[in-house]
């Protein structure tokens, strides 16, 4: 009984060492869970043409939009764990559990992280007209006008509703949110000077700053970044321990072997060292950020709580 059991075992993982070696052994599907043109959507094409050349294999962005990521994170969830489907994600992966009352997937048991892939940071703008030009002043103002200074975001329950809500959390300050159907609309009124303030990504609205037309007073991010280094940090400007990164990540599908998650993972490593591929997410204002899959699981676990906190204190529900 022994010896057959050992056997039985040896079989396995030589199977096992079997299927590692023969992957991929078709194209790969990659879930980008946004329409096409967007940003998740931009770098999960810039990835896909790169990532396949290094595996040998085509890979093919799948666009599977719908309720605030969660269509194609569960296609994802409940597709074959043989690295043939994978997902590009966002941070919603880690706030959606506390937006929605109920998602058809656990997030951590139901994916396997494979790396995180980049970062991009929001910014906290504002129209020229607002006599505040630092954190602290704006902070100032909030508190002279207690519930009239508002910000914008692309929607409820977005990141740059979040980033507001955490903002709000750690100050104590009582910034009014005002939710658009989109980022578009929201940086159109803030152009006009109809909303003061705007929690955004640094690709719809650094270009308003470059020239003039928006004044940046922070990003938030725990670090500043290379794309417009002379730009303070919140966590700097006398927020300490702020941070409410866009993060841009890669998963498989939960019990995918670890020996395919490793190799992705390796293969993503070169993708993201080569200069061209650093200098278009650059160009899309993102910064290259690999990292092992167990610091992606770590970042995860360590995020869920943190965003539920904020949610709760906010009192926001996804729409």
């Amino acid at each position: 009984m022994v010896v057959r059991t050992v056997f039985l075992l040896l079989l396995a993982a030589a199977c096992v060492a079997a299927q590692a070696q023969a992957y991929p052994a078709r194209p790969i599907r990659l879930i980008s869970p946004y329409p096409p043109g967007g940003g998740n959507d931009t770098l999960a094409r810039i990835l896909a043409d790169r990532l396949g050349s290094s595996v040998g294999q085509r890979i093919i962005v799948d666009n599977r939009p719908g309720a605030g990521t969660i269509v194609g994170t569960e296609i994802t969830a409940k597709s074959a764990p043989d690295g043939h489907t994978v997902i590009l994600l966002s941070t919603t992966l880690v706030t959606n559990p506390s937006l929605y009352r109920k998602l058809p997937y656990d997030t951590v048991k139901d994916l396997a992280p494979v790396a995180l892939i980049a970062l991009s940071p929001e910014i906290l703008v504002a129209h020229p007209s607002v006599p505040a030009t630092t954190v602290k002043q704006v902070i100032a103002l909030d508190r002279s006008t207690p519930g009239r200074l508002s910000y914008a975001s692309a929607g409820n329950g977005s990141p740059g509703h979040l980033a507001g809500a955490l903002f709000n959390l750690l100050t104590g300050a009582q910034l009014v949110h005002v939710a658009y159907k989109g980022t578009a609309p929201a940086v159109t009124e803030l152009l006009g000077g109809h909303v003061p303030l705007m929690m955004s990504s640094t690709l719809s609205t650094l270009p308003h700053v470059r020239t003039g037309k928006l004044r940046i007073i922070a990003i938030t991010s725990a670090r500043r970044s290379p794309a417009i280094p002379e730009a303070p940090t919140i966590a700097e400007s006398g927020v300490p321990g702020y941070e409410a990164t866009l993060w841009y990540g890669m998963l498989a599908p939960g019990g995918t072997p670890a020996t395919i998650v490793n190799r992705l993972n390796v293969e993503i490593g070169k993708v993201l060292q080569q200069p061209d591929v650093i200098e278009k997410l650059n160009s899309q204002s993102v910064d290259v950020y690999y990292s092992t899959p167990e610091q992606f699981a770590a970042r995860i676990r360590e995020e869920i709580p943190k965003w539920a906190k904020v949610v709760a204190a906010s009192g926001m529900r996804a729409e």
